[in-house]
């Protein structure tokens, strides 16, 4: 069966995730921001929840309407093909998002559009109540400008909870966020990766998990798998065949240090919990003690930004330990996210390669890339 399939993001990631995407062979119809539209089948629904790293959802997309007034959000809700989708059982809920359109009052949308929904379903099960006992349905209305497009929550619990992150630090990186930042530096197993300011191990654990080809999704569940619209063969097939695609001889080498005996531990933790804790070597070590114990390395890290610290003197310090490291080691490469205005005036003398808006939690930060020189093999 077709389907028409939406998977959210952060704002500035949804390049990443359209890559994602294809790569998984699913061919894009559209793109806008925080959301990448795309079509596949049953099999590609499970696929994109099992192996989308930068996504925050993947979106069922039931229809799409214009909408001028109340009667026609009921109209085009009571229109969609619900008894396709939500037994009798089911535990639906209704959420809605309005932007820029005449129906601005988010109660009012959300009790319209589960009146319609009560009534299509209504007319199929010849009932007015329902118990809501079985599996969950999250419909979500969400009107830009005089259009409506209407969705269910495929995934339940963010994407990012892959569910290896058992112990924390102080502001971690949400996981879907590293594995963006480690895609974008285009590192690939075979070469280092260094995270000096590795706090409870993301981005060094993300990195793994690509660098073995470990599908993201493996170790948690998701709402559509108690759906009868997806056979759970089909579940059980994807889950066996990722499993297959596992590559335990990958050269993974990344190395994962922190000031914080604390971060450390957890890291290890989390590592272990990600079953990738044997290619990651953890290390408790101020930045300024960090050696370049390659020729040419990736570093691909989140510093602090001075909220989180509070000291701005040590964090411009740090800048311009990270800066100088670069020029002493100029065959490196550095990928580097911040809410810091300064850092490439603190810890460089000319531009970056690349810059990207991206948002971390609700942050907005820049993300740096400086592509190192290519090494004398001589």
């Amino acid at each position: 069966m077709k389907l028409e399939l939406i998977a959210t993001s952060a704002f500035g990631l949804e390049a990443v995730v359209r890559r994602e995407i294809e790569a998984l062979g699913f061919a894009v119809t559209e793109r806008e921001d925080g959301r990448v539209s795309y079509t596949a089948n049953e099999s590609g629904l499970v696929r994109s929840n099992l192996w989308l790293r930068s996504a925050d959802r993947v979106l069922l997309k039931m229809g799409e309407f214009e909408v001028s007034d109340f009667e026609d959000l009921f109209q085009g809700m009571r229109a969609l093909p619900w008894e396709t989708l939500i037994p009798l059982e089911g535990n639906f809920v209704v959420n809605t998002v309005s932007v820029k359109s005449k129906l601005s009052s988010v109660p009012a949308i959300q009790s319209v559009a589960e009146k319609a929904l009560i009534e299509r379903l209504s007319e199929t099960y010849g009932k007015r109540r329902f118990e809501k006992s079985g599996a969950r349905y999250d419909v979500l209305v969400r009107l830009l400008k005089d259009r409506a497009v209407v969705s269910v929550d495929t995934s339940g619990v963010g994407l990012h909870k892959r569910g290896y992150r058992t112990a924390n630090v102080e502001a971690p990186i949400k996981e879907t966020l590293a594995a963006a930042l480690v895609s974008l530096s285009f590192w690939k197993a075979g070469r280092l990766l260094a995270d000096p300011f590795c706090g409870s191990g993301t981005i060094a654990i993300e990195a793994a998990l690509i660098g073995r080809n470990i599908a993201p999704g493996l170790g948690r569940s998701f709402d559509a798998e108690r759906w009868d619209f997806v056979p759970l063969e089909i579940w059980k097939r994807e889950r066996a065949e990722a499993y297959k695609q596992i590559d335990l001889d990958a050269d993974v080498r990344i190395l994962a240090s922190d000031r914080s005996s604390k971060a450390i531990e957890a890291a290890r933790e989390n590592a272990l919990n990600a079953g990738v804790e044997d290619c990651i070597r953890f290390e408790r070590r101020f930045f300024s003690d960090f050696e370049a114990t390659e020729l040419s390395g990736v570093m691909v890290t989140n510093p602090p930004y001075g909220e989180r610290l509070g000291d701005e003197k040590e964090v411009e310090n740090l800048y311009r330990g990270i800066g100088a490291f670069f020029k002493e080691n100029p065959t490196w490469s550095l990928f580097l996210i911040t809410a810091h205005k300064q850092f490439e005036t603190l810890a460089f003398s000319t531009p970056a390669d690349r810059r990207r808006k991206l948002y971390n939690g609700r942050i907005e930060t820049t993300f740096y890339q400086y592509h190192g020189q290519r090494p004398n093999r001589t």
